[in-house]
């Protein structure tokens, strides 16, 4: 424990000793003298109820060492320092609380008709040579593995219409105000064997930053050839500044014909793909 003299000039501290029975004592001594900091303990260990602090004998010398007063440490009642001496408390430690900002999703079934949706699939799997592997903004390696289709005017369009027709419902049940759109960005992704995407966010880059909102369309030929490839969204927190991942997460399946809303600056992966036969046809398809 520390002490703290409030005047440390002062040569010697005047020390009342106030004990039971109405009895009291006046010492003079230094003020880094052992017996000033065990009395002074004495008293802190009682205000904390430290009762096994409590039980020991004081043996103190007294007129130049003729006599000497002694009782046991449960007899102090109280200390008058002059000049005043203080316990300095430690600083009680504030509990770090981080919010967690949980990422919210909106999962819309039956996102194309029947009729698109084989229209769609058939398409893509004439388009299969046009596929390139992917890269990120960032030009990290090993960091994405998946083909992709950049241009298919034959479906983009119809894409677009058809998420702007519901976005007002996708907002409102994400609690958000709906603000004007500047480009809705299409683009076919393959997932294969193996293929994935590590935890990112959609609008970390100088090229992605104005991204606000993202989607996902999934979409595969029954019976289903892969397993794997959850989408996972992760909680946020806020650490100097920055959104940062939080260890809660939402797990996203990946169902046939669905699409997903959420916000760009979630980060969010794709899990590994399992595609036993490794044919293009039984590929976890997105938009």
């Amino acid at each position: 424990m520390d002490f703290t003299l409030q005047q440390p000039n002062s040569q010697d501290v005047k020390v009342k000793l106030l004990l039971t029975g109405g009895h009291q004592h006046t010492l003079y001594l230094k003020p880094d003298d052992p017996l000033l900091h065990s009395l002074m303990t004495v008293i802190v260990a009682r205000s904390q109820k430290q009762e096994a602090a409590l039980s020991y004998l004081f043996q103190i010398p007294i007129e130049q060492g003729r006599a000497a007063l002694s009782f046991p440490s449960e007899h102090l009642i109280a200390l008058v320092t002059e000049p005043p001496v203080y316990w300095q408390q430690p600083e009680a430690r504030k509990p770090e609380i981080t919010a967690i900002l949980a990422s919210e999703y909106v999962q819309i079934n039956n996102f194309l008709t029947v009729e698109e949706h084989k229209l769609l699939l058939d398409y893509v799997f004439q388009k299969e040579s046009a596929f390139v592997p992917t890269s990120t903004s960032t030009g990290d390696d090993d960091y994405r593995r998946s083909m992709i289709l950049y241009s298919f005017p034959e479906f983009s369009q119809l894409i677009v219409n058809r998420i702007q027709a519901i976005l007002p419902d996708v907002f409102r049940k994400l609690n958000l105000s709906l603000f004007p759109l500047a480009e809705i960005e299409t683009q076919l992704t393959s997932h294969n064997d193996g293929n994935y995407y590590k935890i990112h966010n959609d609008n970390g880059s100088p090229d992605t930053a104005t991204r606000e909102f993202t989607y996902v369309y999934y979409f595969y030929r029954e019976p289903k050839g892969f397993s794997g490839g959850e989408l996972v969204i992760y909680d946020s927190k806020i650490e100097n500044n920055f959104y940062v991942q939080a260890d809660s997460y939402k797990m996203v399946e990946p169902y046939n014909n669905s699409i997903v809303f959420f916000l760009s600056r979630y980060l969010h992966e794709v899990l590994p793909v399992s595609c036993p036969s490794k044919a293009f046809a039984d590929s976890r398809l997105l938009l």
